[in-house]
Formats: structure tokens, sequence, C-alpha cells
């Protein structure tokens, strides 16, 4: 299976590698890793690891605890995206069936962002919002917590669910993306949601949303 491994760490020549190898040592074998964010000496990184099926992560978290200065934020399980650009393939896979491009994006939305489901969302006022289409591991027509602003943004719901939510079709709906015990979702991962959808909106639609981040 696959693991999203979160951490932070001194951003020093060195620190990357001794972090690699110490997954490597536990027995895990990274198959990609991204910055985050960089700044006052420390970094944010993310690892996707295959990690043994039913294996807990003990090993990992004494094996990351040992590393001077590094602290896991978070370690939840993730999918694997198809292809080497998989933002671009699913852009053409919008674009190629233009008729279910909103939910072909939603659909593909959490082996991008490593949530655990991800939707099509009608806001219906401050306090609620309808899920009209969701993909695996989500339930069409479930009440979602309130939507509005409908600005590109992540927050955490009351129950403890983390969101990441912008407009699609042209304001029309919200895409969202959903996840449990992870981290919230992080600004560059909202700004790649923002970025998908201003993709699918030019492809669908002939011009991108204008957006406002936070």
């Amino acid at each position: 299976m696959l693991l999203r491994i979160r951490v932070r760490l001194p951003d020093r020549p060195g620190s990357l590698g001794q972090v690699a190898r110490t997954l490597g040592a536990a027995g895990a074998d990274v198959v990609q890793m991204a910055v985050l964010e960089r700044g006052n000496g420390r970094a944010m990184d993310d690892f996707t690891v295959a990690w043994p099926v039913g294996a807990g992560i003990e090993r990992l978290m004494e094996g990351l605890g040992s590393v001077q200065g590094v602290d896991v934020v978070g370690i939840w399980p993730t999918q694997e995206p198809q292809g080497a650009f998989p933002d671009a393939a699913v852009i053409g896979q919008v674009g190629a069936v233009p008729e279910r491009g909103m939910e072909i994006l939603a659909d593909a939305v959490p082996a991008l962002l490593s949530a655990d489901w991800a939707g099509l969302a009608e806001p219906s006022g401050d306090d609620a919002a309808i899920l009209v289409h969701a993909s695996v591991g989500g339930v069409s027509g479930a009440d979602l917590p309130g939507l509005e602003p409908l600005r590109p943004r992540a927050f955490t719901a009351p129950d403890g669910t983390q969101f990441a939510v912008c407009p699609l079709a042209l304001g029309a709906v919200a895409l969202v993306a959903a996840r449990t015990g992870a981290p919230p979702f992080h600004r560059t991962e909202v700004f790649r949601l923002e970025q998908l959808a201003g993709a699918a909106d030019a492809v669908l639609y002939g011009s991108p949303v204008a957006r406002t981040g936070f």
C-alpha cells in the first residue's frame, strides 16, 4: 500500500537525504517527494512511500523521531495517480468527454491530493451544501458544512474532517476534497485544486473562473 508522510525538517543540506535514508531503513520505499514550503530555516515535505500491507507505522514513527530536528506532521493512506503527468492527463479526459467533465475531474481528485474522496457540491446557504456527485468513498446527496465564501480555501469541519474547496463550472458548483486522519490541506494542495478547476473551466466553458485565493 501507499502512505503519504508529511514532515517538518531543517532546511539545510543533507536533511532531505537523512529522512529518505531513515524511511528506507524502516522498510519504506520512497516513490515520490514534494516540497510544500520553505522558510526561516525549516521546510515541510511530503513523501509518498510504498509500505507493506497490514504493517503498523510504529517503525516509521520511531525512525523519523530519532532524526534530530524532524517532526512528523501526519501519516495517512494515499493513492498513486496514473501516468507521468497526472494533472494534464485528467484535463485531457475532461476535454475528451465534456458532458461528464466535472464528474471526471472530481473522481480524479482523491488520487491527486491524497484525499479520501471528492465531489461536486451545490451551496445551499451559509450553513450547508448538498453533495450532488461523489467519487468512491463519498455519498451523493449528503449534507456538507457551509462552503461560503465560495473561494479556494481549506477548512476543518466540526467533526474533524479536513476539506479543500474551489469554485467550478463558472462558480455554479464547488469542487470539494475531503480526508480524515490526516493534516489539513496545505495551501499548495489548495492551489493545485484551483489550477485543476481553472483548467477544467477553460476546457468546458472557454474561460477560467476569476478566483481569489487565501
